[in-house]
């Protein structure tokens, strides 16, 4: 169990991150038209995996921007942005935003991702949600980078998960 701050306030999720070094777990992840997108969809890409609470506040949207920007420049690199929100809500704001560098994936249908991944928030007023973490991997889904965000509303370290690239 990590412990982070929600406003200072101590809340915690249902596990660790997984170790680096290690293979990242499979994931099945609903697509914004849907269909259904796992890890092995972006073998032998690199993988940013920017997960957050929700789209629809002002540090997890500033995330997808900016990880989308940065994105643009990758070589062989896949941004997935990775949330509980609904398809929909993920399809609108990019679509409003006009970004095209990243990929929105939902983890709503039961939360096996965060919970696999020990993300999953479990007190507090976001219970059931997802912490906010950036996991890197290599072209063969091995972990190269991890980091739990402290405070949930602050913004994680974009140059450090992008320095292992």
């Amino acid at each position: 169990m990590a412990s982070i701050t929600l406003g200072g306030n101590p809340i915690h999720t249902n596990s660790e991150l997984p170790a680096v070094g290690s293979k990242a777990t499979d994931f099945s992840l609903i697509k914004i038209d849907l269909g259904t997108a796992t890890l092995a969809d972006f073998a032998g890409s690199k993988v940013v995996l920017n997960i957050f609470p929700s789209i629809d506040t002002g540090t997890c949207a500033t995330s997808v921007r900016t990880f989308n920007e940065k994105a643009s420049s990758l070589s062989n690199t896949k941004v997935l942005c990775i949330s509980r929100d609904l398809p929909f809500a993920q399809k609108r704001f990019c679509g409003a935003e006009g970004l095209e560098n990243v990929i929105n994936l939902s983890d709503f249908k039961d939360g096996s991702f965060g919970k696999n991944y020990g993300l999953e928030i479990v007190d507090g007023p976001l219970a059931g949600l997802h912490s906010r973490v950036v996991i890197v991997l290599d072209e063969n889904g091995t972990i190269l980078h991890t980091e739990q965000v402290n405070e949930i509303a602050d913004e994680p370290n974009y140059e450090a998960a992008l320095a292992v690239l």
